[in-house]
């Protein structure tokens, strides 16, 4: 039976948000919370705080590893980074934060990957996609860059095997009138689609098509389509699963407003290729405001292996 895993963080101002939790669903629709609500682990290195995570399931070792954004809005906005956003952009952490497991429930401690240099700015929202042709793994990303004066953002990637040797970080796709962030790839029939957020023109989610996983990418235009109704500005962090039906569930986060208000929001196609994704607030709940995550589709055992773990205070 295919069943759902969401690592997401939480919206809150106190440094227990931006930690590693957990979600479970049957249904891809219906959610609960893990562990009462709290976090599953805590960041103690870097910024000591996480956001913005990917998990995946290698093939290979057939481990778990969670990749997250090594940056803690409650502890550094305050600061280091002197409440400005500019600054973190510039001299956030050129680090990721990463976790591995063999079951789910025992985790390694937090270590800590460098994979930009000085010419790069925070290293924003990870995401891993394996890639069929060169029998590897690609991380991408989104940061500010020396070559724009650290100005609008690109997607960049790097290329693993190990998840501990990493290649040289490439640029994967810039966008010409605005920055882009949050990227998230999936695979349908052999083609690949990456969701990003635009960050002007549209300031708005976007969703491209490639034969390749480093692209060249080209817009899906039907997307664009669905999702003229949304107001601009106000969702971010795209994240997509495929679920039971062989529908595909996108979340996006809505972050329109202050505090516990803010969260993801579903939309539903049938395909990525048609691009034409419907809002279906009414088909889904959630415990509380789930915040920049990524889904995994796990096994029955592994979801009531979850559920049923006695996790640490």
């Amino acid at each position: 039976m295919q069943v759902y895993l969401f690592v997401h963080f939480r919206e809150k101002s106190t440094p227990d948000g931006e930690q590693v939790y957990f979600g479970l669903s049957k249904d891809g629709y219906h959610w609960e919370e893990v562990n009462d609500g709290r976090p599953i682990l805590w960041a103690y290195y870097g910024d000591k705080g996480v956001r913005d995570f990917t998990i995946i399931r290698a093939n290979k070792d057939k481990k778990f590893y969670i990749f997250a954004t090594d940056l803690s809005l409650a502890y550094g906005m305050r600061n280091q980074y002197n409440n400005s956003w500019e600054e973190i952009a510039k001299k956030g952490s050129k680090c990721f934060s990463v976790w591995e497991s063999d079951n789910l429930v025992d985790w390694s401690e937090q270590r800590l990957v460098k994979i930009g240099n000085e010419d790069f700015g925070c290293m924003w929202a990870p995401d891993i996609i394996y890639d069929q042709e060169q029998d590897d793994y690609v991380l991408h990303w989104s940061s500010p860059h020396k070559h724009n004066d650290f100005g609008w953002k690109g997607i960049y990637y790097s290329r693993t095997k190990d998840f501990v040797q990493f290649t040289e970080p490439k640029a994967l796709y810039q966008k010409e009138d605005s920055g882009v962030i949050d990227s998230a790839i999936y695979e349908e029939n052999g083609s690949y689609y990456m969701f990003v957020k635009s960050e002007d023109k549209p300031a708005k989610i976007v969703l491209m098509k490639a034969e390749k996983v480093t692209g060249p990418y080209t817009r899906v235009e039907n997307f664009d389509k669905s999702m003229e109704s949304l107001e601009a500005g106000l969702y971010e962090a795209p994240t997509a699963v495929r679920l039971v039906d062989g529908k595909w569930c996108l979340f996006l986060d809505f972050y329109g407003v202050p505090g516990a208000g803010q969260g993801y929001v579903p939309f539903i196609a049938d395909s990525l290729s048609e691009g034409n994704f419907v809002r279906s607030d009414q088909a889904f709940e959630f415990p509380y405001g789930f915040k920049h995550g990524t889904i995994l589709t796990i096994t029955m055992e592994e979801y009531e292996r979850i559920k049923n773990h006695k996790w640490e205070e």
